[in-house]
């Protein structure tokens, strides 16, 4: 077991109750009693969660705390209620990853867990049986409830009014809530592919099935946006009236666009069209992984600060104000506040989604993965790439000629003289190796992520 990227991940069969039971008194051990001793917890819907959140339920009742359970909630939405009422917290989601993989992510009454936190934990942990002190508890609809008050008192109750919306709601945690969000912000909401069996959805490698999905319903059903979310509902996916996604940093932008972001922060996977959009003041990247991206977060001293991810996880750094209302801060990843941002940029601008890229100085960008590569040779090729930069052309076309930058932030990161960018990087969450491209045009960002991937398949 290990903490990648966005909390512990593993195989399920080896997120054993009694794993799962050890992590939570490890976690709960190493806040060292600055907290109330309660603890909230909820899950996504893989088939393996209630069973891992019961183990965690069970560890917590143990050392005599109160457990609130949210059931089946959105990642944002647990964040959300442990923040306002300052306790600890833990999600039980994989995230994207196949349902045969799960995890635990940890909130203290601080918010998200860092890096130094995670350590404290694994230095806390000690093996131990699972004692199950009780079953699933009811389920505390006010996890669910203040998540849904978060964005409809903020917003007009005809903020969307007009908009017909189509949700993908597949398995994801979140494929009520954005139902119910959108209605009551006066928007019309269709649901489209929803499943009784999980759907690992990865918003930064949308699949061939779900782009041919969005364009048939877009012609067969109507749309002025569809949208989705990963299976824990903390990473949106949002395509315009003729069913294209964007891409999530592209969604980051216009979010950021929206709320009038001073301070955006972002890893550096995120498109260079960030900066040469000259639309904010300040930009700052970090490491992949919203931990790095909170802890940037946190030194801003903008009043107007956001981050965002290239999945399209947003986080709020500062509290939004209107005359009567507030919009809390909130540093976790959320998908929902993005999905509206950009409907309310159209609406505000008149325009029709496919419209909202227009006066940018597009930067295409392309993204795919290659599954059960081993973490070692990941590793491997890393060093080796950052030893020799010739390396580098064992795995790109031969036109790509002088080499201008190379960041090793986070992975390798190499930029050409001819405007395109590759981003090798191994996944932190499962044995995967991410490649990221930029190019000129889409079709040249997609050709070259391609033949980069099948070069590195063939030393799998």
């Amino acid at each position: 077991m290990k903490f990648g990227t966005s909390g512990l991940r593993g195989l399920v069969s080896e997120l054993s109750d009694d794993v799962c039971f050890s992590y939570t008194i490890s976690f709960l051990k190493s806040l060292e009693g600055n907290h109330p001793r309660k603890l909230v917890v909820a899950n996504d819907l893989r088939p393996s969660s209630p069973r891992i959140a019961l183990a965690c339920i069970n560890a917590a009742i143990s050392l005599d705390y109160e457990v609130v359970y949210g059931g089946s909630v959105p990642t944002p939405a647990l964040a959300f209620y442990a923040d306002v009422n300052t306790i600890p917290a833990i999600m039980i989601t994989g995230s994207h990853i196949p349902f045969d993989r799960n995890g635990l992510k940890f909130y203290t009454v601080n918010g998200e867990i860092t890096k130094d936190e995670e350590l404290k934990i694994t230095q806390y942990y000690v093996e131990k049986k699972c004692v199950m002190h009780t079953d699933l508890p009811i389920i505390n609809n006010d996890v669910h409830s203040s998540y849904i008050d978060r964005y409809i008192k903020f917003f007009s109750s005809d903020a969307l009014s007009g908009f017909r919306i189509g949700v993908y709601q597949h398995s994801s945690v979140a494929r009520d809530i954005l139902i119910e969000i959108f209605e009551k912000l006066g928007a019309t909401a269709v649901s489209l592919g929803r499943t009784d069996y999980f759907v690992p959805v990865d918003t930064e490698a949308v699949s061939r099935e779900d782009a041919d999905r969005a364009a048939k319903w877009s012609t067969d059903v109507g749309f002025d946006f569809l949208v989705s979310t990963d299976g824990d509902g903390d990473r949106p996916m949002v395509s315009d009236e003729n069913g294209i996604w964007f891409r999530g940093d592209m969604l980051g932008i216009l979010t950021a666009m929206f709320l009038d972001a001073k301070v955006v922060v972002t890893p550096v996977s995120t498109t260079s069209l960030l900066e040469k959009s000259q639309l904010f003041p300040e930009i700052r990247r970090t490491k992949i992984g919203s931990p790095y991206v909170i802890e940037a977060i946190s030194k801003s001293q903008s009043s107007n600060t956001v981050g965002f991810e290239a999945n399209g996880g947003f986080l709020l750094g500062t509290t939004l104000q209107t005359e009567n209302q507030e919009l809390k801060k909130l540093l976790t990843r959320d998908a929902v506040l993005p999905m509206l941002c950009v409907m309310l940029l159209a609406k505000r601008q008149n325009v029709k989604a496919s419209e909202l890229t227009k006066g940018l100085r597009y930067i295409y960008t392309a993204s795919d993965r290659i599954q059960e590569f081993p973490v070692q040779k990941s590793v491997d090729l890393i060093e080796g790439l950052v030893r020799n930069n010739d390396f580098i052309r064992e795995f790109i076309p031969s036109n790509l000629k002088s080499i201008v930058e190379i960041n090793v932030v986070d992975g390798y990161r190499v930029h050409f003289d001819c405007g395109a960018i590759v981003h090798l990087r191994p996944s932190g969450n499962a044995p995967e190796l991410r490649c990221y491209t930029e190019y000129d045009t889409l079709q040249k960002a997609k050709d070259l992520n391609s033949f980069v991937i099948q070069q590195l398949k063939k030393i799998v």
